[in-house]
């Protein structure tokens, strides 16, 4: 399974990335909620420090719009992650293209969508 860090979580059921965390859950991927706003979506706290280490990142999913992601941008860089996924409304050329300096693939596509259809 995929550990997946989901950027943008929060405790509002409204939102998509709580719901990102909860079906990544149901499909069997560790999850790292990480946000602005101490709290905990699924069983777990969403982190707020970003000097906080995660290690062996499989994918990050962004649940941010490209307007506030450059305060996320080394976070999300230092953790390399193999994939970045850029859900319907977070894509972000200038963020794109850093990725892929760093070696990182980036996708247009929305995490709920890949889960549901098996191609996550």
């Amino acid at each position: 399974m995929k550990k997946t860090v989901v950027v943008g979580a929060t405790d509002n059921p409204a939102r998509y990335a709580y719901k990102a965390v909860h079906r990544l859950q149901q499909h069997g991927h560790e999850v790292v909620p990480v946000g602005i706003r101490k709290s905990e979506v699924g069983g777990k706290p969403i982190i707020t420090d970003l000097s906080q280490p995660v290690d062996g990142v499989d994918t990050v999913t962004l649940y941010v719009g490209p307007q506030n992601q450059p305060y996320w941008y080394d976070y999300i860089l230092s953790l390399q992650p193999k994939r970045i996924i850029f859900n319907p409304g977070t894509e972000n050329h200038e963020f794109e293209k850093m990725a892929s300096e760093a070696n990182i693939e980036t996708l247009h596509h929305c995490t709920l969508v890949m889960l549901a259809t098996d191609s996550y």
